[in-house]
């Protein structure tokens, strides 16, 4: 049980998914300080001043019985209870930050395989050729058919 555990554990999918968890965590936190600290003050700002971040509603108004709050921290240190909707806010426009991202490497991954692909595929037809008989692929050189063993007209 422990050398399968052990032989699972080595197989590369599971140290490239490792990895990838790994630097997509990494990820995740640039593209989160990305939002909060460059995009949506600018944002904020454009919509008179808005601070996305404390966008918030008190449902339950905490020690400070006036329930007026500064920011969701000062509200949620009081111990009131609050609907974080400009928190919701930011994380949205991070998760479409990151899918977007991803989609984008991923996009660029798929463009540079596939012309790897297309280029081995183009260097394999380029030393095959169609036996005339049987329709098989052979090698550009053959004289006989491995296949249908027909002899083949060398050109």
């Amino acid at each position: 049980m422990i050398k399968e555990f052990k032989k699972f554990i080595m197989k590369g999918s599971i140290l490239d998914m490792a990895v990838g968890l790994v630097i997509g965590a990494a990820f995740t936190k640039i593209v989160n300080s990305f939002v909060d600290d460059i995009l949506m003050p600018p944002i904020g700002m454009i919509l008179s001043g808005i601070d996305f971040s404390n966008i918030f509603i008190v449902i339950k108004k905490g020690t400070d019985t006036l329930g007026n709050y500064n920011s969701i921290e000062a509200a949620r240190n009081a111990g009131a209870v609050v609907i974080g909707i400009g928190v919701f806010i930011n994380a949205i426009i991070s998760f479409i930050i990151t899918a977007l991202s991803l989609f984008i490497i991923i996009k660029l991954f798929n463009k540079i395989q596939e012309k790897t692909v297309k280029k081995e595929k183009d260097e394999k037809e380029s030393k095959e050729k169609v036996c005339p008989y049987c329709y098989s692929s052979i090698n550009i050189n053959a004289v006989k058919c491995p296949n249908c063993t027909s002899d083949l007209d060398v050109k």
